[in-house]
């Protein structure tokens, strides 16, 4: 396995992990978007190709994990720690000194994973994600050192 900046041809993989594991997926033009903005975009390959992705936005100090998805078929196997450790690590080479994300409250495995990689529970912003049914966003922080 390895991460690797995304590329044009990763896109289809990008979207069918990301349709099968959001429930208010991007959109095609959402990430053309956020690759024209300058957005980090890395993906995990597998030998049967991409498994994962991740994106984020680093305004140093700063960064913001913006997405971050694994395939379901390769979820539980650790693949999703592996890149955001990764994830972490280009950050902190850049010279970023807090990572931030939101999460689903409802996502207890991805809120169980940043708090056991250091990430720490800031705040809830109320209704933030929107659906059949509004849920709350659990906001979280890493002081990268």
């Amino acid at each position: 396995m390895k991460i690797r900046p995304s590329s044009s041809d990763d896109l289809s993989a990008i979207l069918k992990i990301e349709s099968l594991t959001n429930q208010i997926p991007w959109t095609k033009q959402q990430f053309l978007s956020s690759e024209e903005v300058g957005h980090y975009s890395v993906v995990l390959e597998a030998v049967e190709g991409v498994i994962a992705f991740a994106i984020y936005s680093p305004i140093i100090p700063e960064s913001h994990l913006l997405n971050i998805a694994v395939a379901p078929s390769h979820q539980g196997q650790g693949h999703g720690r592996y890149l955001l450790q990764k994830v972490i690590l280009q950050n902190k080479t850049l010279g970023v000194q807090s990572l931030t994300l939101e999460v689903r409250v409802s996502n207890r495995s991805a809120i169980a994973m940043y708090e056991s990689e250091g990430f720490l529970k800031d705040a809830i912003r109320p209704n933030y994600y929107s659906g059949k049914t509004r849920e709350d966003a659990l906001l979280m922080s890493l002081a990268i050192k």
